[in-house]
């Protein structure tokens, strides 16, 4: 395509009713690294990663679940180097479609923005659902409502000042590192078996029988691995608004990653080591394994604990996913009163509309079932990283080859390697969740190729802001 090989482009002015023009209004540089680390490791939400979603992965790969995610970990080291040059070299909010589509293409840059969108919608809701089980020793709710009422409590916060809620969602990470400290040091004084445990996969039913667990179940489970820490790419989206991205971005980036395995990973560890019965540790009843280590203050503590994490992810990610849409409308992806909407912004500098659109479907998709968003999310995860691998393998050609940005040791032996991983595991995915993604995909094609692509100076024009950039 010719537009492979362009730099990326500047914030075009557009033009208004009365034949003036004005540029489009840019998100202001507020963020340091500690400010933009606090909301991507909120973001990453360990807590509710460990909480909600590792309990699946117990399900079906009981003492093996520790060594998957580690798998999944190693991947995204290299995924954390492939977001980290782009995401210095092509800083902007709009994230993997704006580094992919600036180095590989417009059409490739769209269907990178449709898997991101995907995970958008649907990742605040798999993880609000969760609240319902650890809100359970105070008020009894069901999944869903629970679920709807933390969505749309993000949704008022995610309005306001994004240095306010830096600092408000730092507040909730030091609660719930606090709760994985917790179940790590109780898990550990409690160890029922061997280390060796953890490389040998085993389960058991609600009745004690004992299954193995094969390396097809590995590969099946690594969408929601990948899924468990995939929020260190926060700091892309929020690129436009780090001081100093050609810095910032790739030391939060990859400074995320390290501490999310780390959080997520340890107390992983300790709950395999002292789960009282392999039936229990496939239950996935943390909260339930914490009361009996201890007594049932210190586990109504760790649950609520939990339960703010929950609130605190669902914060960070409406920021993070309105400023996709955000970025979307500002690259004319719609007709133009979308455009228009999606990037107006309220008098705290918010994208309110966009925040809107991502926060309220998010509380109707919570009365869908669970385990399907969450198969989805895998697929789409999957997805988006192999495509950002892709770009990451053109990101040295021409004109950006001399552009000042993070450079990732390896190249091209990592995003190649990469890019083989990935679509071996996509093939042994969930094969609903691979309709879904597949067919939501394919309607986004239509509607490129009969929308967008025959308009190529009007719609889908990537951009990148100018300023600041060093």
């Amino acid at each position: 395509m010719t537009d492979t090989l362009q730099p990326p482009l500047a914030v075009a002015p557009t033009a208004t009713i009365d034949g003036t023009t004005e540029a489009p209004r840019k998100l202001s540089r507020s963020l340091g690294v500690v400010g933009g680390t606090l909301l991507t490791l909120s973001c990453v939400t360990p807590a509710s990663s460990l909480f909600v979603l590792v309990p699946t992965l117990f399900a079906t790969l009981g003492t093996m679940t520790a060594l998957t995610i580690a798998i999944g970990a190693v991947i995204c080291v290299a995924v954390a180097f492939c977001y980290s040059e782009l995401g210095t070299l092509v800083p902007s909010a709009g994230g993997e479609y704006a580094m992919v589509g600036t180095l590989a293409g417009r059409f490739a840059g769209w269907l990178v923005f449709i898997q991101s969108i995907i995970v958008v919608m649907i990742v605040p809701s798999v993880i609000a659902i969760g609240t319902a089980a650890y809100l359970a020793p105070i008020v009894h709710l069901s999944p869903g409502v629970a679920g709807a009422a933390v969505m749309l409590a993000a949704t008022v916060a995610g309005l306001l000042d994004l240095r306010a809620n830096a600092w408000i969602t730092g507040v909730f990470l030091v609660l719930e590192v606090i709760a994985a400290g917790v179940v790590s040091v109780l898990g550990f004084a409690h160890s029922q078996r061997g280390v060796s445990s953890l490389v040998h996969g085993v389960l058991a039913d609600t009745h004690g029988v004992t299954s193995t667990v094969g390396i097809g179940a590995i590969f099946a489970a690594m969408g929601t691995a990948l899924f468990v820490t995939q929020g260190f790419s926060t700091a892309i989206y929020l690129s436009e608004e780090l001081e100093n991205p050609r810095k910032n971005v790739a030391r939060t980036v990859l400074w995320t990653l390290a501490l999310s395995v780390v959080v997520i990973l340890v107390p992983v560890v300790a709950i395999t080591l002292g789960a009282p019965d392999l039936a229990t540790l496939t239950g996935g009843d943390i909260s339930g394994m914490v009361a009996g280590w201890s007594d049932s203050a210190l586990g109504t503590f760790i649950s609520l604990c939990i339960a703010l994490a929950i609130i605190n992810a669902g914060i960070v990610m409406v920021i993070q996913n309105s400023r996709v849409l955000f970025a979307s409308g500002r690259d004319k992806a719609w007709p133009e009163p979308v455009n228009k909407a999606f990037g107006t912004l309220n008098k705290f500098n918010a994208p309110w509309v966009a925040t809107l659109a991502v926060g309220l479907p998010g509380a109707a998709l919570c009365f869908v079932p669970g385990l399907l968003l969450t198969n989805i999310t895998g697929v789409a995860v999957a997805a988006l990283y192999l495509l950002v691998a892709v770009a990451a393998l053109l990101s040295r050609r021409g004109e950006h080859k001399n552009v000042p940005a993070w450079r990732q040791p390896l190249w091209p032996v990592l995003p190649a390697l990469l890019i083989a991983a990935l679509a071996y595991v996509l093939t042994q995915m969930d094969t609903t969740a691979l309709w879904w993604t597949g067919g939501i995909t394919a309607a986004a094609t239509l509607y490129w190729v009969f929308y967008l692509r025959p308009r190529p100076d009007t719609r889908w024009v990537i951009t990148v802001p100018e300023d600041d950039q060093a």
